[in-house]
């Protein structure tokens, strides 16, 4: 039994860390998916199958956070203010 706990905390843990380089796109497809996935399993439980709830949920809810994010106006650089690209212009002046 100590084993298995170490390895869902593994695996957990492991799943989690592979969410560190994500873009706005997949961090709000993930989201929806998520909030899909909780959501479908509770609905699904009602009527005894929260696995098929559940992945019908996470499918519905990623598509609906992919949707809301490409909805979503862009802002372009944020937080380097008004810095363009000139590609001819000799940045490096040394």
């Amino acid at each position: 039994m100590r084993s298995t706990r170490l390895a869902i905390l593994l695996l957990a843990g492991l799943g989690l860390a592979g969410c560190a380089g994500l873009n706005e796109t997949q961090q709000r497809t993930g989201t929806g998916a998520l909030g899909g996935a909780a959501l479908g399993g509770i609905v699904g439980s009602f009527s005894g199958n929260a696995g098929l709830g559940a992945l019908l949920g996470a499918g519905a809810g990623g598509l609906g956070g992919y949707i809301y994010d490409q909805s979503q106006p862009r802002r372009g650089n944020r937080g380097f203010g008004d810095v363009q690209y000139h590609p001819r212009r000799n940045h490096n002046r040394f």
